[in-house]
């Protein structure tokens, strides 16, 4: 089959290579075009060797175009996967470090409180300049795959603003589901037959099925009888005791998205373990992506020693993207939950938002089908957050520092920690700080700057750390616990 893929930020190691190694499993697929594109061209080189290398060893001919000409990368493409991180680690470390000067301890923020809307104000402005290159060079029609976060509030601005069948991508509902089948005692996922529905990172679990049979009722008991999950997900675990439902988020991403469990410095770690990361350590995954960042520079030779990959033997990723494009182009049907404009399919959710629900892709395209309600409690954590992302939406879009200011205020845990004079200081600061990835508030920018100048600041903790901060791994450490656990894969 003859089409053009395009990936936009495709110097990211790890996501573009597991991706586009998932659709070379598919025989029919081998034959497109594909195009790498990114800012960083040591990154971009890095990883299209590594794929270009793996394609050779699989005797598939295909050449792949690297530029950092997004335009000529988008030439013709009928695909377009978004993986794009705006600002990258240093706007990133702004999100985090700034925030908790005020008090707001975020163990991602790349979703919603202040973390997340400020990445989304970077994103939305990047993301409509790649939608405008979309309408004007890809082919007509053409798919944008989203899997940046934060991933509602770009695929919205995608929609809305951008002119652009957008659908966003995320693999939460996944992991849960392993979760799910492991406390009941399963060994595969796919045994379950499940539902899920309401916001992307805050989507529930609202049917889990097995043989038939309902098995939401079970979950609190079978979770808090759990050995590792009644210690690594507490948060998650008390948001199904008191909601009935349980949460496709980490305990760390949840703990930040709700008002209840971050808000005091010394009650944070009663809800989190530092096993990993992503169970709600202070700015864990920026220390994640950091470490990362440092292994890649270093370990990057070895990776060229290993042998290719094998696309008729190695095993295909859980990952939307390829099962997408598979069905669309194969006529096979896939059923994944994917974020799309809700226009409905959620009934007491807005019309406009995006919803994270189950959808089905064959080659009559995307159908999505009507969920009807979300339980109460569930639409009610989700009607909040929905407002939060459209005001920011419409912030980024407009350069409207008063909206972003009022979605940081109406955010959960922001509005939870600091007073509206701590929200205003604070997002200024983050302006003034984020300004270089920011041109529509170039005005609000200068005003900030003119307000921190004058004095009569709003005095905040320097140097605060949070409180649950857990040091930084170093390569030879990373390289280590990789080691041990190929080896322990291997054994099982």
């Amino acid at each position: 089959m003859a089409f053009k893929l395009a990936v936009i930020g495709a110097g990211s190691l790890t996501f573009t290579r597991t991706l586009f190694s998932d659709i070379m499993h598919v025989p029919e697929l081998r034959g497109l075009e594909v195009a790498f594109t990114d800012i960083n061209p040591r990154n971009l080189e890095m990883v299209t060797r590594l794929c270009q290398r793996d394609l050779e060893a699989n005797g598939i001919p295909t050449r792949i175009q690297a530029t950092t000409d997004r335009r000529e990368a988008l030439k013709g493409a009928r695909y377009i996967v978004n993986c794009v991180r705006i600002g990258g680690l240093e706007a990133f470390e702004t999100d985090i470090d700034i925030p908790l000067k005020y008090g707001v301890d975020q163990c991602v923020g790349d979703t919603l409180c202040i973390g997340g809307i400020m990445y989304g104000q970077r994103g939305i402005a990047a993301v409509l300049d790649f939608c405008k290159d979309i309408r004007e060079a890809a082919e007509p029609g053409a798919l944008l795959l989203n899997y940046s976060n934060p991933m509602a509030m770009l695929t919205w601005a995608c929609i809305k603003y951008g002119g652009v069948r957008t659908i966003g991508l995320c693999h939460g509902e996944i992991h849960g589901e392993m979760q799910i089948a492991e406390i009941l005692g399963l060994k595969d996922r796919r045994e379950l037959d499940v539902t899920c529905a309401g916001l992307n990172h805050q989507t529930w679990y609202i049917s889990v099925k097995y043989k038939g049979q309902e098995m939401t009722g079970r979950l609190l008991e079978a979770f808090e009888k759990h050995e590792t999950f009644r210690q690594t997900e507490k948060v998650r675990i008390d948001v199904l005791k008191r909601f009935g439902y349980y949460s496709t988020e980490s305990n760390g991403h949840l703990s930040e998205y709700v008002a209840w469990y971050r808000k005091r410095p010394d009650e944070i770690a009663r809800w989190i373990d530092l096993s990993s990361w992503i169970n709600g350590e202070t700015g864990g995954y920026l220390r994640e992506t950091r470490e990362n960042r440092n292994w890649f520079e270093t370990e990057y030779p070895k990776l060229l020693a290993e042998p290719p990959r094998d696309y008729n033997r190695d095993e295909r990723s859980s990952e939307h993207g390829s099962y997408i494009i598979e069905a669309l182009e194969t006529g096979r049907k896939y059923r994944g939950h994917f974020n799309v404009m809700n226009n409905g399919a959620i009934s007491n959710l807005p019309d406009e938002c995006v919803v994270e629900v189950p959808c089905y892709a064959d080659g009559n395209g995307i159908s999505i089908p009507r969920i009807g309600e979300l339980p109460l409690g569930c639409a009610a954590v989700c009607s909040q957050s929905a407002w939060v992302q459209r005001l920011a939406v419409e912030a980024a879009v407009r350069g409207d520092a008063e909206l972003l200011k009022q979605a940081a205020l109406l955010d959960p845990l922001t509005g939870a920690v600091c007073n509206p004079p701590e929200v205003w200081q604070m997002v200024d600061e983050m302006l003034i700080a984020q300004a270089e990835w920011l041109p529509q508030y170039a005005e609000a920018i200068a005003a900030a700057r003119e307000r921190f100048t004058r004095g009569s600041l709003i005095p905040t903790r320097e140097g605060y750390r949070g409180a649950v901060r857990v040091r930084e791994k170093t390569v030879e450490e990373i390289s280590a616990e990789r080691k041990e656990r190929e080896e322990r894969h291997k054994r099982e």
